[in-house]
């Protein structure tokens, strides 16, 4: 089933332009990450599904990018723009070869089950569209 996102006829037109300027370099960046890495951890500081994300990774033996916005406090409409591009809701959101695979615990879940190993071994898929 897919995301429920509000159709583009019930956006008025005088303000359709500013969703593909908000943000978009923030959106860039992690679009690039993922092009360039099998494995991309996008978090934030203080929060610690992140970090447990990025220990599973390296206690499994996985090389991984990890990009950081801010804390708490800082550096929000970076990552509300995440949320809103992405459909997902919280920290971490690990991309696996270009597909979203959700946070830390569906990561740890992949990687007890031996599914990130196909997945690495797949052909990659795009973020880009």
């Amino acid at each position: 089933m897919p995301r429920t996102v509000l159709a583009e006829s019930s956006v008025h037109a005088a303000i359709t332009g500013r969703f593909e300027a908000r943000h978009s370099a923030v959106l860039d960046e992690v679009q690039a990450a993922v092009d360039a890495n099998d494995v991309v951890v996008v978090g934030m500081a203080i929060n610690p599904h992140p970090a447990k994300a990025r220990r599973a990774l390296t206690s499994a033996g996985i090389p991984f990018v990890a990009i950081n916005y801010g804390s708490y406090f800082s550096r929000w409409h970076d990552r509300l723009a995440l949320k809103m591009w992405t459909g997902w809701p919280t920290f971490p959101m690990v991309f696996v070869r270009g597909v979203l695979v959700g946070g830390a615990s569906d990561l740890q879940a992949l990687i007890a089950s031996g599914e990130i190993r196909s997945m690495l071994a797949a052909p990659r898929a795009t973020v880009r569209g």
